[in-house]
């Protein structure tokens, strides 16, 4: 059974469908102890419209308005747990979303600096982040393409939206030793994980998966 809080949930039962969602992500192979601690404590119904709300803690995506999506907990958390956090890193996640993504990131590292292009969803993510007690995750909306120069360099990068090839200003922006984990593809995508050296980029494809796709800039298509 997936872990579904009925509407007008008391806070017991939303506490425990989430530990339901994060029982179901140890199923699936998350071992990193910081990742599980994070998404246990994270309210991730409170980052997604109240229409939706009872399928919070299902494995699944699901809309959050601007044509956009929260992706599915298993993502997150691969995701995250692929950049190896300590919680000293420098990290800028590219697509802010719901904000949930940032939220975890919140937990799990140092600073936190977020992208949206949307500014109705990016104001909206930076007033939820704001009010679960994340006001210090910086929030710029904007194209998220050329990164933000001014913060970097980063130890980590997450890019939860896809474009089509590596932007190379983010890889600029890494620090080496740094790590990014990026979607990238047309309509189906390989998770990719990079990691930067300095004599080269290592990569490595991780999963199939599928996001909405990288606007702005990016829909150039071309190489940079």
């Amino acid at each position: 059974m997936e872990p579904i809080a009925p509407p007008g949930a008391t806070a017991d039962a939303w506490s425990a469908a989430r530990a339901g969602m994060v029982a179901k992500l140890r199923e699936y192979g998350i071992r990193d102890p910081r990742v599980l601690a994070a998404m246990s404590r994270i309210e991730r119904h409170r980052y997604v419209p109240e229409s939706v709300r009872p399928q919070a803690y299902e494995d699944g995506a699901l809309p959050v308005g601007e044509g956009q999506t929260i992706s599915q907990p298993y993502i997150v958390a691969l995701m995250t747990e692929l950049l190896a956090l300590t919680g000293k890193e420098r990290v800028l996640e590219v697509g802010t979303g719901s904000g949930y993504q940032a939220a975890v990131l919140a937990e799990t590292a140092g600073e936190v600096w977020t992208i949206e292009i949307v500014e109705a969803l990016g104001r909206r993510a930076e007033a939820t982040l704001r009010e679960q007690g994340y006001g210090g995750v910086h929030v710029r909306i904007g194209d998220g393409y050329r990164g933000w120069p001014e913060a970097a360099p980063f130890d980590a990068i997450i890019v939860t939206a896809a474009p089509d090839h590596v932007p190379q200003p983010l890889l600029d922006q890494l620090k080496v030793g740094g790590r990014m984990v990026i979607p990238v593809g047309g309509q189906y995508q390989d998770l990719l994980f990079l990691r930067k050296t300095d004599q080269e980029l290592v990569r490595r494809e991780v999963i199939p998966v599928r996001f909405v796709p990288m606007t702005g800039e990016a829909e150039k298509g071309a190489s940079r």
